[in-house]
């Protein structure tokens, strides 16, 4: 019997990526709006991109059964 193909979830395609190594990269949060007010070092930090968590990997990549 044919295996069932899984959707993939479609806010996770938006927000996740997977490296070359197989980790989940992310963009972070707080560079939308509202800039002139958020400090600098903060605004710095959210430039760079994030990796999901080991422990949140597996439970991510099952959102993602198609990356």
């Amino acid at each position: 019997m044919a295996k069932v193909k899984t959707k993939t979830h479609s806010g996770a395609k938006k927000r996740f990526k997977l490296t070359g190594s197989g980790k989940l990269k992310y963009q972070k949060t707080n560079k939308r709006h509202r800039l002139t007010q958020k400090d600098t070092k903060r605004k710095r930090i959210a430039r760079t991109a994030g990796v999901a968590d080991a422990t949140n990997a597996p439970a991510l990549k099952k959102l993602l059964p198609y990356l």
